[in-house]
């Protein structure tokens, strides 16, 4: 009566024959591609990005250590 995958490293479509470094290879290809895109954001939407880069200043500052 399991919903969940039966491996959690298999979870979110991971092919079955699939080696660690395989995924650590996909992972870091994703995030590069993810920061590429913020980047063309932040040209695109130069205001916007200023916005977003003051409330995560601000966010920084409130938070306590």
């Amino acid at each position: 009566m399991s919903e969940g995958p039966d491996r959690p490293d298999r979870a979110y479509g991971a092919p079955e024959g699939e080696t660690e470094a395989e995924r650590r290879r996909r992972r870091a290809l994703f995030l590069r591609e993810l920061a590429e895109a913020r980047a063309l954001r932040d040209r695109v939407q130069p205001r916007r990005a200023k916005a977003a880069r003051l409330r995560h200043a601000l966010r920084m500052r409130t938070f306590r250590w």
